[in-house]
């Protein structure tokens, strides 16, 4: 990949402004009134973030790409630092009105009709970091994200999704993917405590069910049912309800979180 240029040759505006921060504060013509938006000192021309009102959410990351002329945006909850948002725009405006939604506590519905451009996880925001509501929440949020996929195996694997989701024994679990592979834990996020066997889907159209990760020592099936009922069988007996998976062993505080850049990025951006 080539070099990516200096940030002020592809943001001469930002650059004028002499952060991305006040940039957006430029761009926003006032609407972000006196709503906290901060860059860091070692990428003031690249990165920013807009704190929120309410405190189960952390500060909106808001990253110019490298490459190209574009933004990118991610909005996170802070007990699994999991994005409820995040998307990508050519319009610094659009930036601006959807870090005000973000700041103001908007709905996440909300947030996507004040800027088009926002994406919803389909995760939705648990306030009271209950459990079984999070587990929920991943559920939708991997669900969606199989429903969305762009490559040729996605109808494979959303199928594969949709009939572990399906299966009770397995909709209590936290659900989580490595590599692609669908696996499940007893616990939530941040810590994780894997149980059961893995789930895969095969380009080829069948389905994988393994002991390991991308094992598949369990066999292979030609309909996600029956990879899924093979699972359930492997599963230990006497699971309780998903639990918290324990909180992060470093506390993330906003002055660090407004420091963070969105990890997600792509199509030239780092």
């Amino acid at each position: 990949m080539p070099t990516p240029p200096d940030p002020s040759v592809l943001y001469p505006d930002v650059a004028a402004c002499g952060s991305l921060a006040a940039a957006l504060r430029t761009e926003a013509d006032g609407c972000l009134g006196a709503v906290p938006v901060t860059s860091p000192d070692f990428a003031p021309l690249r990165h920013a973030a807009v704190a929120s009102t309410l405190p189960h959410r952390e500060p909106l990351a808001i990253s110019a790409w490298s490459h190209e002329r574009r933004w990118s945006i991610r909005g996170e909850e802070p007990f699994q630092s999991m994005a409820l948002i995040d998307g990508r725009t050519d319009d610094l405006a659009e930036v601006a009105r959807a870090a005000r939604a973000w700041h103001d506590g908007a709905p996440l519905d909300d947030i996507r009709q004040a800027a088009p451009f926002v994406h919803l996880t389909g995760r939705f925001e648990v306030p009271d970091n209950d459990p079984a509501r999070l587990t929920e929440s991943e559920w939708q949020g991997k669900r969606q994200e199989a429903a969305e996929l762009e490559y040729a195996w996605r109808e494979t694997y959303h199928k594969l999704v949709e009939a572990a989701h399906a299966e009770p024994a397995l909709r209590v679990l936290y659900p989580f993917t490595s590599h692609w592979a669908l696996r499940f834990s007893t616990t939530t996020r941040p810590n994780l405590t894997v149980v059961g066997p893995c789930l895969s889907a095969n380009s080829d159209g069948t389905y994988g069910v393994g002991r390991g990760f991308i094992s598949q020592d369990l066999g292979q099936f030609a309909t996600a049912q029956e990879a899924v009922a093979v699972a359930v069988r492997q599963l230990p007996s006497g699971l309780g309800p998903t639990t918290l998976g324990g909180y992060p062993a470093r506390q993330t505080t906003r002055s660090t979180a407004q420091q963070r850049t969105a990890p997600y990025l792509a199509n030239g951006a780092t």
